[in-house]
């Protein structure tokens, strides 16, 4: 079972969400950068939990600590680790699901594979970071969308991190934003749960990276993408709308832009043949609802025993 993702920069994952912590080693990092925890932490206080009452009611305050690998802010070029402790764990939220797989959650598969169960279950800020110093490139991410309320008018050349921050939804746009704190607010009441999409645009990012076979720039974001617990899709540049237009439309005719060759569409997305263009890298990942719902399902345990779940964790 592996838990590192990366061939330059690896990165290795350890721990539960509800045990006592979870962190990641950051392998590949150049010496000299200057890093502290204070890079990292907005990431964290960002997607920490307990912040409106669209999110779960854990209350953790999601604080990291770099254990290694850097000294006097400064990265030393060795192996760079980082933790982030837990404080409200709660394992006996879980108790009345340890006989009984939770309907499309990881329960099954995960005891059938391994003959175990795990119920529960900070490094991208450091490489961003990197690749903004190093490159100049910005990566934003939004939600652009809740079930089947789309996020509309949003510009990938210039919406901020800012813009996306202005609501809990991280939703730029925001008429649709209102709309999925709505949605979300009933279902939560009602106990259940709804997908979305969430878009990013990674700007700046050099041509020339990527291979042209089997290490496509596209084919390891989408396994890191696809990497993100209840992803089930992804898709970039014109995706697949894009099988619904003509090669004349579709293609990106190239341009003269300041310093370098361009396009002047880019349905590619940033990507041809596999190697950045140098163009605005951008792509979507669809997720499903979370499995872990309150109302009460019709189902089986491990030894086919029909029951009825209704699960009780944050």
């Amino acid at each position: 079972m592996s838990s590192i993702l990366g061939t330059l920069l690896k990165v290795s994952t350890f721990g539960e969400s509800h045990g006592k912590g979870v962190g990641a080693v950051v392998d590949g990092l150049p010496a000299g950068i200057r890093l502290d925890e204070d890079d990292i932490q907005p990431q964290l206080d960002r997607r920490r939990p307990g912040q409106s009452r669209l999110t779960t009611d854990r209350e953790e305050a999601d604080q990291v600590t770099i254990l290694s690998g850097v000294e006097k802010g400064v990265t030393l070029g060795t192996p760079i680790a980082l933790f982030v402790g837990n404080k409200d764990q709660r394992p006996s939220d879980y108790q009345n699901m340890q006989s009984i797989p939770r309907p499309s959650h990881a329960d099954f598969t995960y005891q059938v594979k391994y003959g175990v169960r795990a119920s529960s279950g900070g490094a991208g800020a450091i490489a961003e970071k990197y690749l903004r110093e190093a490159f100049g490139a910005q990566i934003v991410a939004w939600v652009s969308s809740v079930g089947a309320i789309e996020a509309a008018g949003v510009d990938m050349d210039t919406v901020t991190r800012e813009q996306v921050d202005q609501n809990a939804v991280r939703c730029p746009d925001a008429i649709a934003a209102e709309q999925m704190q709505t949605l979300i607010a009933s279902l939560k009441e009602a106990g259940d749960s709804v997908g979305g999409v969430v878009s990013c645009v990674c700007r700046g990012i050099p041509s020339g990276w990527g291979e042209p076979v089997f290490d496509k720039l596209e084919a390891k974001l989408a396994q890191a993408m696809l990497s993100i617990p209840a992803t089930k899709g992804f898709e970039i540049g014109s995706g697949f709308a894009g099988t619904q237009m003509q090669g004349s439309a579709h293609n990106d005719p190239f341009v003269a832009k300041k310093d370098r060759l361009g396009t002047r569409t880019n349905y590619s997305g940033g990507v041809q043949g596999g190697i950045s263009n140098g163009e605005p890298i951008y792509f979507r990942v669809a997720f499903k609802p979370p499995a872990t719902i309150g109302l009460a399902q019709q189902t089986a345990d491990f030894k086919g025993n029909e029951v009825q779940l209704e699960a009780k964790g944050r």
